[in-house]
C-alpha cells in the first residue's frame, strides 16, 4: 500500500476527526483519573494508552496535513494534544544522562579501534578516557537543554486543568469538523469576534 492510498483511506473514513475525538476523551479521562486516583493502576494504564495513542495521533496529524481541508488551528490542536499525551509518562525521566552515558561508552569503544593508525595516541590511556568523557559532556549539555525545554512545556500542558481543557477543545473541534461546522476557531471568530 502506498502513502497516497493510506492517506485516502484515512480521510475517507473520518479517521483524523475520530483520532482527535478519542485523543480528547483520553486527555479528559487522564485528567479526571489524576485528580481522583493518581496512584491507581487505571491511571497508569490510561497514561500508557495515551502514550501509544499520542504517537498514533502525531502520525495521523503529519500524514493528513495538507490533504485535509482543516484550518491550521485544528492541526496545531492535534499536534499539541499528541505531544501532551506522549510526554506525560516521561515527565520525570532524565534522558540526557542515559544518552550521554551511552555516547561515552560508544566513543570509548570506537577510539579503541584507532590503534595502529595515525591517531593511535587516542586509542588508549587518559586521552581515550578524556575524549569519551568530553563527548559525553557535550551531548549531555545539549540534551539537558532540550530536555529542560520539553519538560517545561510538558509540565505546563500536563497540569490537570490544562490537560482537561485541552481534551475538551479536542472533543469540541472533532464534533465541529464531523458535523461540517468548521472549527472551534471559526465558531469563536464568527460568534464573538465579528
Amino acid at each position: 500500500m502506498e502513502l497516497e492510498e493510506i492517506t485516502d483511506a484515512l480521510t475517507s473514513n473520518h479517521i483524523p476527526e475520530l483520532t482527535l475525538l478519542i485523543g480528547g476523551l483520553l486527555a479528559v479521562m487522564i485528567a479526571i483519573h489524576y485528580v481522583r486516583r493518581k496512584d491507581s493502576a487505571s491511571y497508569k494504564l490510561l497514561m500508557l494508552v495515551g502514550l501509544l495513542f499520542g504517537i498514533f495521533m502525531a502520525v495521523v496529524a503529519f500524514n493528513t496535513y495538507g490533504v485535509m481541508h482543516w484550518d491550521l488551528s485544528t492541526c496545531i490542536i492535534m499536534v499539541v494534544a499528541s505531544f501532551t499525551l506522549m510526554i506525560r509518562p516521561f515527565r520525570e525521566v532524565h534522558f540526557a544522562v542515559l544518552i550521554a552515558l551511552l555516547v561515552m561508552c560508544i566513543v570509548y569503544l570506537l577510539l579503541g579501534g584507532l590503534e595502529g593508525t595515525m591517531l593511535e595516541i587516542l586509542a588508549s590511556g587518559w586521552p581515550r578516557i578524556g575524549l569519551a568523557v568530553f563527548c559525553g559532556v557535550m551531548v549531555y549539555s545539549l540534551l539537558h537543554m532540550i530536555e529542560s525545554i520539553v519538560k517545561v512545556m510538558g509540565k505546563i500542558l500536563n497540569a490537570w486543568p490544562v490537560l482537561f481543557v485541552l481534551g475538551m477543545i479536542c472533543i469540541a473541534e472533532a464534533i465541529m469538523i464531523l458535523t461540517d461546522h468548521g472549527s472551534v476557531y471559526d465558531f469563536i471568530q464568527t460568534k464573538f469576534l465579528s
